[in-house]
């Protein structure tokens, strides 16, 4: 399992879009809107060296990110690591006693498919599991 890339929330995505860019001179890859019910979000995505930094704008009060940055405030929202295969992975989990969001279970635009782990369970850190079978 490796770290895929860290979900960041923030407030205004074009300016931190630009710190990204411009001051740390990372590269925009992808950038689109997820209107999806518990979803909600912008989201841009800059690969910085070899780290990848997913930016996250709530789009909507309904927004888990909305919810988020009203609770704790801009700043790193969740940690995303590659499986080889996320269905055994969740299975294996499953086993172990770990239990999924399973309501945050897609595949985004892009071809990977993601759940977040039950923040119980992960010492209040959202951690998400994702694969790229898509």
């Amino acid at each position: 399992m490796k770290l895929d890339h860290t979900g960041i929330a923030v407030r205004r995505i074009d300016e931190a879009i630009d710190f990204y860019t411009e001051f740390l001179g990372g590269k925009l890859v992808e950038r689109y809107t997820s209107e999806k019910p518990g979803v909600e979000t912008h989201i841009a995505v800059i690969h910085l060296d070899n780290q990848v930094i997913e930016l996250l704008e709530p789009t909507s009060k309904t927004s888990p990110i909305d919810r988020f940055i009203r609770q704790k405030g801009k700043g790193v929202h969740h940690l995303a690591y590659e499986v080889d295969d996320l269905d055994k992975a969740i299975e294996e989990y499953e086993a172990r006693g770990m239990t999924f969001l399973k309501d945050t279970y897609r595949t985004n635009p892009f071809g990977r498919r993601l759940i977040y782990m039950n923040p119980a369970h992960t010492h209040g850190q959202i951690i998400e599991l994702c694969d790229y079978k898509g």
